[in-house]
């Protein structure tokens, strides 16, 4: 299964001045003001600059930091593919998917407590995990570019620091546990992936190009 067998589910700045990328920043304004998020507390992941931005319902940034994705670029799933064994997943296969998604808390069946992002497709945000040491996830994170941060089954790979002293916090303060995760697309246009919840259409999708400056790095 991707990124690991399943269980069952179980002070920031504004929007306006924190350093998030255009097409994050745009998201952020419109799921506070639309109260897309209906009160929970939200997360917005930018495939393309590999950074993960963690707001209050009102939209305060909590805090943002450099994230490993998908080793394949592409915004869905494979159906089915939450089914499967890892060792049967193909590299070109390994992709997050783009979307709006409400995650709930669970574990996996390695006990480790998990935030899930779309329970069919077995992709989770969870710690980094550096168990293989050729992969040099730790590395890739702390790297200035946001090119090596794909190698994972699909997974959103986040600091332990940031999951545990950002991410969970925010969760449990305004959401019980829950949030809204916004996965920004990267071959897609954030109209074909938002359009449906009223994010109003642009002339395409803004430059997210480069790892802008972090709100606070979680390491």
């Amino acid at each position: 299964l991707v990124c690991g067998a399943r269980a069952a589910p179980g002070e920031g700045a504004s929007p306006a001045s924190a350093r998030l990328t255009a097409n994050a920043l745009k998201l952020a304004r419109w799921a506070a003001a639309s109260g897309d998020t209906r009160g929970l507390p939200f997360v917005i992941i930018d495939k393309s600059a590999a950074q993960a931005y963690v707001l209050e319902p009102n939209g305060r940034v909590r805090g943002a930091t450099p994230v490993l994705l998908g080793l394949a670029h592409g915004d869905q799933s494979v159906p089915g593919i939450g089914e499967r064994p890892m060792a049967q997943i193909r590299p070109e296969e390994r992709t997050t998917p783009a979307g709006r998604f409400i995650a709930e808390p669970g574990r996996n069946l390695q006990g480790e407590d998990i935030l899930w992002v779309d329970y069919d497709a077995a992709v989770s945000m969870h710690r980094v995990r550096a168990t293989h040491p050729t992969e040099r996830r730790l590395e890739r994170l702390a790297s200035p570019t946001a090119g090596d941060n794909r190698i994972s089954y699909g997974c959103i790979n986040v600091p332990a620091a940031f999951y545990d002293h950002v991410l969970v916090p925010a969760l449990k303060t305004f959401g019980k546990g829950r949030a809204v995760v916004y996965v920004l697309p990267e071959t897609k246009s954030l109209g074909e992936v938002f359009g449906a919840y009223g994010l109003p259409e642009d002339d395409g999708q803004a430059s997210t190009q480069g790892r802008p400056p972090q709100v606070s790095s979680g390491r």
